[in-house]
């Protein structure tokens, strides 16, 4: 078995490849040994977009018998995270068992990871140790996985009633989309009514709101079902004694200000496993039992293999949570990185009362439309009342700029309005997240802060020494982020560095700066002539055009949309071009011609641009150009 007692850091730093074409052979030398009767079977659920809203969490709204079973006979996890607030990325860390930042561009929404050829998904080393694995039927895993080398049968009619014998072990995972945010696009009455539920303090209470928030209780209710059928197919077969249940959410709820957004609604998620009477010996929790300690969905393949007597790769960043002595854990971490069309990058930490969260691109605001995310009809009453000013502070906050740092009690405040980032009280508090969150972005060497398309993003590529110097990286996005005048100079230092993801953040701190760079605008301009970068050109564009010197820079943006190779490079570019008014009216035709670009998020930017451009951009507008 391999050395598991090495540490997360030293591999990280080692690099994957080695390591795991060693663990192959130790997973197959274990099957060989293995008799099949003696492993557990797993049943793994995943619900779509859902928060833990159920009766099992304490929420007096939630009709969900079947979830509120499994937990009185299971372990509850109190705070569990998703990787991301969205599925894509999150996927990435639930079938490799690392997080979707360290192998860049796995933490943007639909990407392809660059990532070691020897790293596998985890059911991959189940099958060499006997077991037969099934999905039915969403992968969207961000990875050029083999899905064939995955999965024993993956899609529709995937089923452990398949499996070659009786007494073969299974891994059997299901997928509900009964509660996606897409349900949200209709809403339906159901038995939970809009005078049922609470409105959190950030959304304008309106009957629309409440029938969104009551539909989307109805559609748990739905989903809850097809659980409680998945556990009465167990029951049926016989082998509800003899399989380990898995029930977990992929990311978030989708509610307004939950799904994308890198807070406690876009990344806490149910997660409840129970594991019968036949395999209580290989964990030290009890039925019924409450795990306060935070966990992460990258937790939970080794927490499979291990339960199943596999040996868990070493390259696997996450940690078994259950067994005889599973470490206590004292933070998670979620990150949003690109969400659909929009360019954001929050990183957070969380522990067991607070989340924390850090905006390393404060300029943007929260609420900037997403096409698809806008189909729901909340979003569009909600940003209705802030043009007609009808909202509160506290509602309204969604269409301001950010912060540079958020902390939030959520025992006291579980609407996360109440920022104590700032509140003297709270400053030790603020300081180890802090500290916490820099060495968790050091150690898994977050690929976040690499522009997408970068050529050292991946999980090989960012390690390679000297290409991606994150520690000191971090220190300049940490300057510009912070949007202090009194660092114009250090920027513009840094604009000279021999490294251009460096220069990259020293750019966009710039350009963060806003009115506060308009002493530098010439040593701006000059810098933009002679930088030989795309991904630096493009901040120090906008910075440009934002600052009035609009003919070069607007013109530089525009060829770029036109005419860039990378799909990605011309997204950042429109991105840019979104937030430079009026300086965008000349390139009105490049827009269109983006608006019917066969890249949907291409298409979905450009066709919300071109609304505004052409003053017909309404909240109600659709801007969703399809798939």
């Amino acid at each position: 078995m391999p050395d598991l007692e090495m540490s997360r850091r030293s591999l990280l730093t080692a690099g994957a490849g080695g390591v795991l074409a060693a663990a192959l052979p130790g997973v197959a030398s274990a099957a060989a040994a293995a008799e099949p009767s003696a492993r557990p079977n797993f049943l793994w659920f995943f619900t779509e977009d859902n928060n833990p809203y159920n009766g099992a969490y304490g929420d007096p709204v939630a009709r969900t018998p079947a979830i509120d079973r499994l937990a009185a006979e299971g372990i509850r996890f109190e705070v569990a995270y998703s990787a991301a607030p969205v599925c894509a990325p999150s996927r990435f860390a639930f079938v490799t068992g690392l997080y979707p930042e360290t192998a860049g561009p796995a933490h943007h929404m639909r990407a392809v990871a660059n990532m070691p050829s020897s790293v596998r998904g985890f059911p991959e080393y189940l099958r060499r140790a006997g077991y037969y694995t099934t999905n039915n039927s969403k992968t969207d895993y961000n990875a050029n996985l083999d899905v064939t080398a995955t999965w024993d049968a993956n899609g529709a009619q995937a089923h452990w009633r398949n499996r070659p014998t009786a007494d073969t072990p299974f891994l059997a995972t299901f997928t509900t989309l009964t509660n996606h945010e897409s349900s949200l696009f209709t809403v339906v009455d159901g038995n939970v009514k809009p005078q049922d539920v609470r409105v959190p303090a950030f959304l304008p209470d309106t009957l629309e709101i409440r029938r969104g928030i009551a539909h989307s209780y109805n559609r748990q209710e739905v989903a809850d079902a097809e659980l409680g059928r998945r556990l009465a197919e167990l029951e049926a077969d016989g082998l509800a004694d003899d399989t380990i249940v898995i029930y977990v959410g992929d990311n978030g709820g989708a509610l307004p200000w939950s799904k994308r957004f890198a807070n406690d609604n876009g990344l806490h998620v149910p997660l409840i496993v129970k594991v019968p009477p036949k395999w209580q010996h290989l964990v030290s929790k009890q039925p019924g039992q409450r795990v306060t300690s935070p966990v992460h969905g990258v937790d939970l393949a080794p927490t499979v293999l291990s339960l199943a007597g596999v040996p868990v790769p070493e390259h696997m960043q996450g940690q078994p949570i259950l067994g005889k002595r599973p470490q206590r854990q004292y933070y998670t971490f979620g990150e949003r990185s690109r969400m659909d069309e929009r360019y954001d990058l929050q990183r957070t930490a969380r522990d067991e009362q607070f989340v924390y969260i850090r905006n390393y691109m404060p300029h943007r605001p929260y609420g900037i439309n997403m096409a698809y995310m806008w189909q729901q009809k909340a979003y569009q009453l909600w940003e209705q009342a802030h043009l007609e000013g009808t909202l509160t502070p506290a509602q309204d906050r969604f269409f301001d700029e950010k912060p540079w740092e958020e902390l939030y009690d959520l025992a006291n405040d579980p609407d996360q309005v109440h920022n104590l980032a700032d509140v003297p009280k709270y400053r030790s508090t603020r300081n180890r997240f802090r500290q916490a969150l820099e060495e968790h972005m050091l150690e898994v060497n977050d690929n976040g802060f690499l522009p997408e398309s970068h050529p050292a993003e991946g999980y090989d590529q960012s390690r390679v020494p000297g290409a991606y110097p994150l520690e000191y990286v971090l220190e300049v996005a940490e300057l510009a982020a912070r949007r202090d005048p009194a660092n114009l100079d250090r920027l513009l230092v840094e604009l000279e560095h021999d490294n251009d993801v460096v220069r990259y953040w020293a750019a966009t701190g710039l350009l963060m700066l806003g009115d506060g760079a308009e002493p530098a605008s010439l040593a701006l301009a000059e810098a933009f002539a002679d930088e030989p970068s795309v991904f630096v050109r493009i901040p120090l564009a906008e910075a440009l055009a934002r600052l009035g010197h609009t003919f070069h820079s607007g013109r530089f943006l525009a060829e770029t949309v036109d005419t860039h190779p990378n799909a990605r490079v011309r997204l950042q570019a429109l991105n840019a071009l979104t937030y430079v008014g009026v300086a965008a009216l000349p390139y009105k035709p490049v827009v269109e011609r983006a608006a019917v670009s066969t890249d949907e998020y291409l298409r979905n930017a450009g066709r919300y641009l071109s609304f505004v451009l052409s003053g017909a951009y309404t909240p109600s507008t659709p801007v969703f150009g399809g798939f």
